[in-house]
């Protein structure tokens, strides 16, 4: 499957390992061994990394804002015990932390996780944070607007590679089966 999307050259993510920051790679061909169809579903670009926040790469690469999807990590405490989600919402919208994700957590406070630790944690690049291949223990929790085919995005999200200069590409539905991915209603605001 070549895909055609902006000004982009897109490839088979599984054959360029190379493209994902090191956990991402993990899971990807982890699941794409489960999932044999996750092998050409998803796909991979190569950016440059000063325009990998998504206002700068949709205007440079033309491409609809609402194909991007992004992935913020939240926390919050409850009786000492701490609570980390990644809340992933289409570009469009905004994740509602203060009231959402606050309830799925069921915290007092929810709270965007420091970036030094977001980027310790993780194993990835911030500004290029991905759903797949996050810690264990971390919720991934996906707008249900982002698993939703929307018309003028053909049905493909491009999410974060867990590098800047690259991203992922696949189908939102994809997205939403992938391992450990909670689909939320009402996660996003607009």
């Amino acid at each position: 499957m070549t895909l055609t999307l902006g000004s982009l050259t897109w490839s088979r993510a599984v054959d360029r390992l190379d493209l994902l920051a090191e956990p991402t790679a993990a899971a990807l061909s982890g699941w794409a061994a489960v999932v044999p169809e996750v092998a050409d579903a998803v796909q991979v670009t190569e950016i440059d990394p000063e325009l990998a926040d998504t206002a700068a790469m949709t205007e440079a690469y033309d491409l609809p804002l609402v194909v991007s999807a992004n992935c913020v990590l939240v926390s919050g405490r409850r009786a000492g015990d701490e609570r980390i989600a990644a809340a992933v919402v289409r570009a469009t919208t905004r994740a509602d932390v203060n009231n959402a994700v606050k309830r799925l957590l069921d915290v007092r406070k929810a709270s965007f996780l420091p970036m030094d630790r977001a980027v310790e944690e993780s194993g990835m690049a911030y500004g290029g944070i991905t759903p797949i291949g996050l810690p264990t223990g971390y919720r991934v929790l996906l707008d249900a607007g982002v698993a939703q085919d929307d018309p003028e995005s053909g049905g493909t999200v491009i999410i974060g590679s867990g590098l800047r200069r690259s991203k992922l590409a696949l189908p939102g539905s994809l997205l939403a089966s992938a391992p450990g991915v909670e689909v939320v209603e009402g996660l996003a605001l607009a």
